[in-house]
């Protein structure tokens, strides 16, 4: 105990003084301490077992789960405004009157809506790689918790489409920044044990917002008022304040401050959110961030959106934003928002509600499932297996449309292949996506790199949002059930691409995975390779197992 104290002392002056991008140039002595500290935290990260983390990192999960539960907003909107196009109040209200569809919503507006969220978050999550570098995530989460809580007025008292439209575009800005902010934070403040469960659960909280406005539109399916469609603008006030008063005290990230060279307030976050974390510990941990941001420094990462696009980040930056990428491709634009799909292929409004919140709850329980899964089978294998199935389940749809029809058999054929869908996807798809984003940028890129993946997202989430209400829409291309063919062909080709391009991420630190990159290993071959960060040049990747 005696040696601890003492040694507690005498560490200081190695962290608090030294300056982390003149970390190879200082003396040998201190090299070599700082080396020996780093590798015992990076070992302690390893033997964590997820029981001890659960133990000793409750405030770490608090405020991770905390973060995350501001994308209840995004994924409640999302839902909330598909679904709304086949209310009847809503119709009335903003659409017009057709002979073969009764109201509707033109093709061009529920276009035009569906993606003006989206629109709002590419600014928001590309801004928010600048600001988030700048000012850390505390501040910047704070000040989009007052944005989101003003532009919701202009969703409540919308009186015409283009009001609406406004509404959704500017809520869209913070939403961008809570998307990007939330898998960032989550795999910054928790040990590896833990990081595939916290950002997966950012994918439980998108299912938990889609679930509660299925719920509500369910509820006021019988509804002919105004009422109808404002009570659930209405709803997304209950989040913002309470979480605003809470994050107040929330720590910074510990890899964020160790970044802009604040070691001593780094020790101190990363006390906040260990209850058994000592001093000592905490030196040690503040020693592996500063080890990996020197490997990084090596390989000449730099910090800009640039950056994201040079030597081995390119490929880095590839797997993030096409992992993102493909949850759109795979379907989601039919699967995931599925209400107005169900009336097109002849379910009734209520029934067409009634298989929405289903399919929504099962979605939920899929993502719960998923962290069983997460640590024992590896990120790769159920991200490839899980495009496999989604692609036969589009096949089948398409098929089950263009072979019966749309008759009452085809059609509930076709809503349960929907359902199975969405369940396939938020056991695989999904939320493993977060986690591979999350752990596959280099620690000085993560934000910007998680920004740049959500921003392919949202692309590829406005051309879908454009072409879905096309293929489906009766007064359009009126596909129906074989648009079903559509997503199953961009599906294939997606998993195509992860079968070659997509490593596994597993149990891997940061510092592990920025070797591996570096030495350009090739995707399958990531989970075989044995890596001693700590050895001395090529050797630190040292061979297949």
């Amino acid at each position: 105990m005696k040696d601890q104290e003492q040694e507690e002392k005498t560490l200081p002056s190695h962290l608090e003084t030294i300056d982390i991008e003149a970390f190879s140039t200082i003396t040998s002595k201190d090299n070599h301490d700082l080396h020996t500290k780093a590798r015992e935290a990076a070992a302690a990260e390893h033997t964590l077992t997820l029981k001890e983390a659960f133990k000793t990192h409750k405030l770490a999960i608090f405020w991770s789960v905390l973060v995350s539960t501001s994308i209840i907003m995004e994924g409640y909107d999302i839902v909330l405004v598909n679904s709304l196009y086949a209310q009847e109040a809503f119709a009335k209200r903003y659409g017009t009157y057709t002979e073969s569809g009764g109201w509707q919503l033109s093709g061009a507006w529920q276009s035009a809506l569906g993606a003006a969220p989206t629109i709002g978050a590419v600014f928001g999550a590309f801004i928010n790689g600048y600001l988030t570098h700048k000012w850390g995530y505390r501040r910047v989460l704070l000040v989009s918790m007052v944005m989101i809580t003003a532009f919701i007025f202009f969703l409540f008292f919308a009186t015409s489409t283009t009001l609406l439209l406004v509404g959704l575009i500017l809520c869209g800005l913070p939403w961008g920044v809570f998307a990007t902010m939330a898998p960032a934070y989550a795999s910054e403040v928790c040990p590896m044990v833990l990081r595939g469960y916290l950002t997966v659960y950012v994918n439980l909280c998108w299912a938990f917002g889609q679930l509660m406005a299925a719920g509500v539109m369910e509820g006021l399916v019988n509804r002919k008022d105004q009422w109808a469609y404002r009570i659930p603008f209405a709803v997304q006030w209950c989040f913002p304040l309470p979480l605003l008063c809470l994050f107040w005290f929330a720590p910074e990230s510990p890899w964020w401050l160790v970044r802009t060279n604040q070691l001593e307030a780094a020790e101190r976050s990363l006390r906040r959110l260990s209850s058994s974390l000592s001093a000592l510990d905490a030196k040690h941990t503040v020693a592996m961030m500063v080890h990996t941001n020197s490997i990084e420094l090596e390989t000449e990462t730099g910090t800009s959106y640039l950056d994201c696009f040079k030597g081995t980040d390119l490929r880095r930056t590839e797997i993030a934003c096409l992992t993102f990428a493909a949850q759109v491709w795979c379907g989601s634009s039919l699967g995931g928002t599925p209400v107005y799909f169900f009336e097109q292929a002849g379910l009734s409004d209520s029934n067409a509600f009634k298989f929405n919140l289903g399919g929504l709850g099962l979605a939920s329980i899929g993502t719960i499932i998923s962290w069983f899964f997460l640590n024992r089978i590896g990120r790769r294998t159920i991200y490839v297996w899980g495009l496999a199935i989604l692609f036969f389940c589009m096949l089948i749809v398409g098929c089950v449309s263009a072979g019966a029809g749309n008759g009452t058999t085809s059609s509930y054929c076709q809503a349960g292949f929907v359902l199975l869908w969405l369940l396939v996807y938020y056991l695989t798809v999904g939320p493993v996506c977060y986690a591979i984003i999350s752990e596959v940028s280099a620690t000085r890129l993560r934000n910007k790199s998680v920004c740049l993946s959500r921003i392919s997202y949202y692309i590829c989430q406005i051309t879908g949002n454009v072409i879905e209400p096309y293929m489906v829409n009766p007064t359009e291309a009126n596909w129906h059930g074989k648009t079903g063919f559509f997503w199953a062909g961009t599906c294939l080709v997606f998993l195509a691409w992860a079968f070659w391009r997509l490593p596994e991420t597993k149990d891997r630190t940061f510092e592990e995975l920025d070797l591996l990159f570096a030495r350009r290993v090739p995707a399958r071959k990531f989970r075989s390779c044995v890596v001693d960060a700590y050895a001395e040049g090529e050797g630190r990747v040292v061979k297949e197992e």
